[in-house]
């Protein structure tokens, strides 16, 4: 699947921290019929078989919905269960490496603080970059806020897709109008909602009033 800047309007990004009520499949699902565009799964603490069997499932589901399903920093995993893609982090494994792993197929985002790694991330094969923490967030403690300055200037040094991540919730997403970003990855926006599917009904209208502005 070619990577389209479409595909990062409303980006969920799964942590299992509020499972519960709910598995995640159930999360993901509830959250695909509410309009994210793309799913990254990310899994920290699983074991290699839990983790795959989890990730074919939700390969299945994606493909259902005509989403595209990232695996997080985890290539072996991404190939095995067919993603459409992989995401790594600069503490990860390199962009270029990961590429020739996966060959030109797949999918590749990298996540990016500064100017000089988005464009050393395009140099070696990212599709599209995430960037941030563009507010203060919880989720990734080890990662500064990243100011206006820089994220507008990221988006004049490189023309692949850019999708901001970082405490973007219902209350700040607009802030975002105007600085070239094409969507937004949310984590505890969407998968602590008590109704995630409405949650995202309205991120979704949220951004696309975004990305307009």
């Amino acid at each position: 699947m070619k990577c389209d800047r479409r595909h990062m309007l409303l980006y969920a990004v799964t942590d299992r921290a509020w499972t519960g009520k709910q598995s995640l499949y159930e999360q993901v699902e509830a959250a695909l019929k509410g309009g994210v565009t793309c799913v990254q799964l990310r899994e920290k603490d699983l074991d290699k078989a839990h983790f795959l069997q989890e990730a074919k499932a939700l390969c299945t589901l994606c493909k259902a919905y005509q989403v595209p399903f990232i695996v997080n920093d985890d290539v072996e995993i991404a190939i095995a269960c067919g993603a459409d893609g992989i995401h790594v982090g600069q503490e990860d494994m390199q962009a270029g490496q990961v590429r020739r792993q996966v060959g030109e197929g797949m999918i590749l985002g990298v996540s990016v603080h500064n100017v000089a790694e988005a464009l050393e991330a395009v140099q070696n094969g990212a599709d599209y970059v995430g960037v941030g923490a563009v507010f203060p967030t919880t989720t990734k403690a080890d990662v500064d806020q990243m100011s206006p300055q820089t994220l507008r200037a990221i988006r004049e040094a490189v023309t692949v897709p850019i999708v901001a991540i970082g405490g973007i919730h219902q209350d700040n997403l607009l802030t975002l109008a105007g600085s070239g970003v094409d969507g937004v990855a949310l984590v505890s926006a969407i998968f602590s909602a008590p109704d995630i599917q409405s949650a995202c009904r309205e991120l979704r209208a949220l951004s696309e009033q975004m990305i307009r502005r």
